[in-house]
């Protein structure tokens, strides 16, 4: 995936989700902003409740979407014969949307009103997207071949070596001499050095990738520690989420909602 698409795939998610939050608050706000008490009594009750038919709709739905993005992301990161099928931050990414849209989707078939066992599954579930969230954030500092695979501290070392290498053979650059610099003056020692402008932005690519990996290594193991930390608070709860989104299904099968089928 180029960098263009993957910018587009991003910005399509976001309008989704705001598309579809926007879209579902506009329609039903007449219904959601009444009081419990007077719901009833509203003209589209039958249709916004939760057992209604847009509103058990968008529990299954956003269920659905839930699961699929978590036991997709599952499936790629750890089965070795999905190893090898996109980039793992393109899943992780569209692991997030889903997750997203599927607890928008619950949030509106609640109807905003939480009780019992459904308000620890919504409130797990909203710990689970939040440090769902941090925890791409702290993946993203986490150097990862394309495949997905963590790279390695000499790795990483062995990857600053050949760029430091490069700045120095071609343009007789030394990092450690410029890295608190700003490229300004680096600019005019290479125009002393006989440097041509068009070498300047690849030059100040070069340097960029060299103080980001500098930065990486150095913030390496803490970030892993972090990052280890996070499973703590994530996994545990998505466990909770899990077993009570399937409680609250048997239910109401056992019930005999059964949406349109």
């Amino acid at each position: 995936m180029t960098k263009g698409l993957h910018r587009t795939s991003i910005v399509l998610y976001f309008i989704i989700i705001l598309a579809s939050m926007v879209l579902l608050a506009y329609y039903g706000q007449s219904y959601y902003r009444l009081p419990i008490s007077e719901r009833p009594f509203h003209p589209n009750y039958e249709l916004f409740k939760p057992s209604g038919l847009l509103g058990h709709g968008l529990g299954i739905i956003g269920t659905l979407i839930i699961l699929i993005g978590l036991f997709g992301y599952m499936a790629r990161k750890r089965m070795k014969i999905f190893a090898r099928v996109g980039v793992l931050k393109y899943w992780l990414e569209f692991h997030i949307f889903l997750c997203t849209l599927g607890t928008v989707f619950v949030l509106f078939h609640t109807t905003f009103k939480f009780g019992g066992i459904i308000s620890v599954g919504f409130w797990s579930l909203t710990i689970v997207w939040v440090s769902g969230v941090i925890g791409r954030f702290l993946y993203l500092q986490i150097p990862h071949t394309i495949e997905g695979r963590e790279l390695t501290l000499n790795e990483l070392k062995q990857r600053r070596d050949t760029l430091n290498e490069e700045l120095q053979n071609k343009y007789n650059i030394n990092f450690a001499e410029i890295k608190t610099s700003r490229f300004s003056q680096i600019k005019l020692k290479l125009l002393s050095n006989h440097i041509l402008n068009e070498e300047f932005s690849k030059i100040k690519r070069l340097i960029r990738k060299e103080k980001i990996l500098t930065t990486r290594i150095n913030n390496l193991d803490r970030v892993k520690r972090l990052f280890n930390y996070w499973h703590v608070a994530h996994l545990p709860f998505a466990l909770i989420m899990l077993i009570i989104m399937l409680i609250h299904v048997g239910v109401v099968l056992y019930f005999g909602y059964k949406w349109i089928f």
